[in-house]
């Protein structure tokens, strides 16, 4: 008999503080936890071909371990997960996937990440209990019942792909706990009346779906959002301004998709009509006015747009951070409300570190955990008894300081390059030099995305796409475009030498309307990418976003403007 859902919220919160507890401990000594992670991860997995090869039996400790493995990418550990893939058993780790991971990756090539039961018991469901027990701690509503959470993260029912060996290839957001016997981890909102959906509406695309649970849960009392992926944070407010007139049309009709559902709702249906009326569209707020909590990654491009999203909730709506992680493996979990950086869960995988500014190679020399220095950035190699081995992740960290030993982690961006003429800018570099910009003159920045610029010049340069809210005058154009140079050039020497030296000309900046990503998010989800894959990105230089600029700047349908500071430094 299944629980009943005031029975199941008390154990999920039950279970959130132990986990968080048992985090809290670790806190204190980063050296034991992860020493015994690494141990409990070689010793399980000594028999596998992996562990066999690379002489696990014989591994005692972490310089062990790292003479032993070198570090490899996702697509330099491929024979091995092929291996996995096509049925072989015992090859990465001693117990077989049940599932795989899957994630679009900075190359574009698809991963398939082994998850074994093993992995999300011993390392993933303790990192996501107890990343969400100050949220669920601070915000009652979160478990307050069934329908108290819109959840448009988690989505188990939707359609999933399959590996060549016919094993589940999914998102992190697509499992179904109940398999491994861990049904209270499907809790916060994936036991609300739109978590599944009638079976008519099975062939529906990711766009229809999210229309058709965002229309289900109108006529519900949220208390909370979802989002894990601030994309879909961000989206929320833009759909709602699309679908509110059908919204109130279904619910007076009592439809679903058109079709007859439950009796007409005449009175909720003005009630929200009435909201539209008066500020020109329905809010979050207008729909649940008991809202009080999003919950999202805080950082990397969010780190723009987030405060100004969170308005566009409610005024009584707080963002909070989510557990942060990838494919790969579990990263940080909040044991408070900061609400950029989280320490690093070490009780669940095994981190090394490469210095931001070096490039990881299989033989890079690697720091610990406990190695680590506040305001420097890394690289993140991951191991876990799920059958990674050293594996880079390609993301990047920054140190903002440390809860008892443990290093209180930032995540800052893709480990990805841009080179106009030699000066290998990357990702984070542009971020902090664009948000120190938009602080230094104080425009409403919503997005973003960069390039290198394909107009011929006398010297090469940066371009970057800058969503500004509202109008902005050429002086403040040309403030935030020469306040960007200057914020590059510190967050870059090579940036810096080469403008110096007038091998690189001063960046482009292009103002263009937010609605333009919310239409390219549009337009990615409607071709079929599930939201939570849909992320926002920086460097982009191939991405169809520009072939909009180009159109609408050719056309002149939107002003479209690009400023040079002009100066040579």
């Amino acid at each position: 008999m299944s629980a009943t859902p005031a029975g199941r919220a008390s154990d999920f919160r039950r279970r959130a503080r132990a986990e968080l507890a048992g985090f809290r401990e670790a806190l204190a000594d980063p050296e034991a936890a992860q020493s015994a992670v690494l141990a409990a991860a070689v010793e399980a997995n000594a028999e596998s071909a992996f562990g066999r090869t690379h002489g696990f039996s014989s591994v005692r400790n972490a310089d062990d371990y790292r003479a032993a493995v070198p570090i490899r990418a996702h697509e330099e550990l491929a024979p091995w997960l092929d291996r996995v893939i096509n049925g072989e058993p015992g090859v990465l780790s001693s117990e077989d996937p049940i599932v795989y991971f899957s994630s679009s990756g900075t190359t574009g090539v698809e991963k398939r990440i082994p998850v074994t039961v093993g992995y999300l018991r011993q390392s993933f469901l303790p990192f996501y209990f107890a990343g969400l027990a100050t949220a669920v701690e601070y915000h009652p509503g979160l478990t307050a019942a069934d329908d108290s959470v819109l959840n448009l993260w988690q989505d188990p029912y939707s359609r999933m792909g399959r590996t060549e060996g016919g094993r589940p290839h999914i998102g992190p957001s697509q499992i179904d706990y109940k398999r491994i016997g861990e049904d209270l981890a499907t809790g916060l909102g994936n036991r609300a009346p739109w978590s599944r959906l009638p079976e008519e509406f099975d062939g529906s695309d990711p766009w229809e779906r999210t229309y058709l649970r965002l229309r289900l849960a109108a006529e519900h009392d949220v208390r909370a959002v979802v989002a894990v992926n601030p994309a879909i944070a961000a989206a929320l407010p833009y759909q709602l301004g699309l679908w509110w007139p059908r919204i109130v049309k279904e619910i007076h009709d009592g439809t679903l998709g058109g079709t007859p559902l439950r009796d007409p709702d005449p009175a909720r249906a003005r009630l929200i009509e009435d909201a539209a009326r008066r500020s020109g569209t329905v809010r979050p707020c207008d729909l649940w006015p008991r809202l009080e909590v999003l919950l999202a990654w805080t950082t990397y491009v969010a780190r723009l747009y987030l405060p100004w999203v969170a308005q566009e909730y409610g005024p009584r709506v707080r963002v909070l951070p989510t557990p942060l992680g990838s494919c790969e493996g579990p990263l940080a979990a909040p044991v408070d409300r900061h609400l950029t950086a989280a320490p690093l869960v070490t009780p669940s995988c095994f981190y090394e570190f490469v210095p931001a500014e070096d490039e990881v190679r299989g033989g890079s020399p690697t720091l610990l955990a406990h190695e680590l220095e506040k305001d420097r950035d890394y690289h993140v190699v991951l191991s876990h008894v799920g059958g990674l081995y050293r594996c880079a992740t390609r993301d990047v960290v920054r140190v903002a300081g440390f809860v008892g030993r443990t290093p209180r982690v930032e995540y800052l961006g893709r480990d990805g390059t841009l080179s106009a003429a030699g000066e290998r800018l990357r990702e984070h570099q542009v971020l902090r030099a664009l948000s120190g910009a938009v602080s230094d003159t104080g425009l409403e920045v919503r997005n973003m995305t960069w390039r290198l610029d394909p107009a011929p010049a006398a010297a090469p340069a940066h371009q970057a796409a800058v969503a500004v809210q509202g109008r902005v005058a050429d002086t403040e154009l040309r403030a935030l475009t020469h306040a960007l140079d200057t914020r590059l050039a510190e967050e870059s020497a090579d940036y810096g030498r080469a403008r110096d030296e007038g091998a690189l000309g001063p960046p482009g900046v292009v103002p263009v309307s937010p609605e333009l990503f919310f239409e390219d998010w549009r337009r990615r989800v409607e071709a079929g990418e599930r939201p939570p894959r849909v992320k926002d990105r920086v460097f982009q230089p191939s991405s169809p976003l520009w072939d909009r600029l180009s159109e609408e700047a050719r056309t002149g349908e939107v002003r479209i403007g690009e400023v040079r500071t002009g100066e040579v430094r």
